[in-house]
């Protein structure tokens, strides 16, 4: 397959006619060609938003009810492909079809259809005033919106940022990752089929160095959204300052699953082995650390290693798949390089722990799911953001010290308890620094829902009104209804 870029309406090549190959992580195969853009793509790009914002028929608090009708068509259109769109993730991403046929497509298609009820509904506020006067509030779209979206989830993420934006009335330059632009361009090609403005919505292929820092840099884009690493995102706090620009960032995590032992077992076994391993554990959500109550910790790790072991390794369009392939080589040897510190620093492997030896995974970028044990908390693997099929088994003694634990880390994006007792479940969630506690439950995201993190895993939220606020500026307007006014100077 091969693509161009989607600017202003037009689907175009790169100023130097540069290209990238896709390849799939599972077996090295070209999956599609795409544009290389740099700082001169990005231009163009932002000067399109900006003219289809400018020009008012988009963004106009009027339009609410287009936007709204629009939004639900791209909702629908992607349901209509879900088997398509779901094959061109796993091909670029490497993770299991059932993840991305099954949940992926279908939740971006919930995203847009959810800010396209809320986009008519999107409003200010009255303020009461001692005096004879009326005052009110306005919220209005931001502008141009810069996206940057990291490979684990392409479209997903994307939808998460593109739907609310969009309903707010904002215009937007979206750059997915190298890895995985496919299914961001067929988003585009979506847009165009339902007659969205040209302009409105643009996507630049290429390299953080070159189009993610033109996009944070450029003086006419009002706010950047990014999703991904802790470090990346203080660059781009770094390079937004020099224009004040507004930033939502949504970062790494090492996410603590506490199971206490009055949990159903079970339940909180499954639970743990989806927050771990689901997509190859590149989840910045993912439930790394595992946290067990040392009463039942023989029976847990007995139950969880069995599990472990039976999980498949595959290729990702394989249904019989629980495991796919890491994004890259580089990636791999991440693992690798993590996994080795962590046994130097005392920890001890009890599966996985290597590359894995069948002959259908040699010419991929896999990885064994991988357990830990008698690791030190504050060891790097134990601290770290991994991105990989990576746990640390930690025993505990009580709330106490499941709770130290847990916030032990600099980190506070998510993370989840397990129990059968309401009241301490809720206590615990309360006395966790984490933006996101899942009680009985592990990686369940809703869009009706805020997301986000505390500390090091970023500032301002993804989904629920929340990010729809997000995307808007609040305007107070005053009305003066006294006949006579002492004015200062007369």
């Amino acid at each position: 397959m091969d693509y161009g870029m989607y600017i202003g309406g037009e689907w175009t090549p790169s100023a130097s006619a540069r290209r990238m190959e896709i390849i799939c992580p599972a077996d090295g195969a070209v999956v599609a060609v795409v544009p290389e853009a740099d700082r001169e793509d990005v231009q163009l790009a932002v000067a399109a938003a900006r003219a289809a914002f400018d020009a008012d028929d988009w963004s106009s608090h009027l339009q609410a009810p287009f936007r709204a009708k629009l939004l639900r068509q791209v909702a629908g259109a992607l349901r209509e492909d879900v088997d398509r769109l779901a094959e061109l993730e796993s091909l670029s991403s490497g993770k299991p079809i059932m993840e991305t046929s099954v949940i992926d497509i279908h939740l971006a298609a919930d995203c847009f259809e959810y800010y396209a009820d809320l986009a008519a509904h999107i409003g200010g506020r009255q303020v009461p005033l001692a005096q004879q006067a009326l005052d009110f509030t306005l919220r209005e779209p931001i502008g141009v919106i810069g996206m940057i979206v990291p490979f684990n989830f392409p479209l997903l993420l994307a939808a998460f940022k593109v739907a609310p934006a969009l309903a707010a009335g904002n215009t937007v330059v979206l750059k997915p990752s190298e890895y995985t632009p496919i299914t961001a361009l067929e988003l585009a090609k979506v847009c165009e089929r339902l007659g969205m403005s040209a302009g409105v919505f643009n996507v630049v292929t290429g390299y953080g160095r070159s189009v993610g820092e033109a996009l944070v840099t450029h003086d006419a884009v009002d706010k950047i959204s990014f999703t991904g690493s802790a470090e990346t995102g203080r660059r781009i706090m770094e390079l937004g300052a020099g224009t004040l620009k507004k930033i939502t960032l949504e970062l790494g995590g090492k996410g603590p699953n506490i199971v206490f032992a009055d949990c159903d077992l079970a339940q909180a076994v499954s639970g743990a082995l989806t927050g771990a391993f689901m997509n190859q554990g590149e989840v910045c959500i993912a439930g790394t650390r595992i946290l067990v109550e040392r009463a039942i910790w023989d029976d847990f790790m007995t139950a969880f290693l069995e599990r472990t072991a039976k999980l498949k390794i595959g290729h990702p369009l394989s249904w019989d798949t629980n495991v796919g392939a890491l994004i890259s080589g580089k990636q791999l040897e991440k693992v690798e390089y993590f996994v080795k510190q962590g046994i130097e620093q005392g920890g001890r492997v009890l599966c996985g722990g290597k590359r894995p030896d069948s002959p259908e995974a040699a010419g991929g970028f896999f990885y064994e799911p991988t357990v830990f044990v008698d690791v030190s908390p504050d060891a790097d693997v134990c601290q770290e953001e991994i991105f990989g099929p990576v746990v640390v088994m930690l025993p505990f003694e009580g709330e106490e010290e499941a709770v130290a634990l847990a916030n032990r880390s600099r980190y506070g994006l998510a993370g989840g308890v397990w129990t059968t007792d309401i009241k301490k479940g809720l206590r615990t969630a309360r006395r966790l620094k984490l933006g996101t506690v899942w009680v009985n439950n592990y990686n369940l995201l809703r869009v009706e829902a805020p997301f986000g993190g505390y500390r090091q895993s970023g500032m301002g939220r993804e989904l629920g009104v929340e990010a729809l606020l997000d995307y808007t500026q609040v305007k107070n307007v005053y009305v003066e209804l006294e006949d006579e006014i002492l004015y200062l100077y007369e």
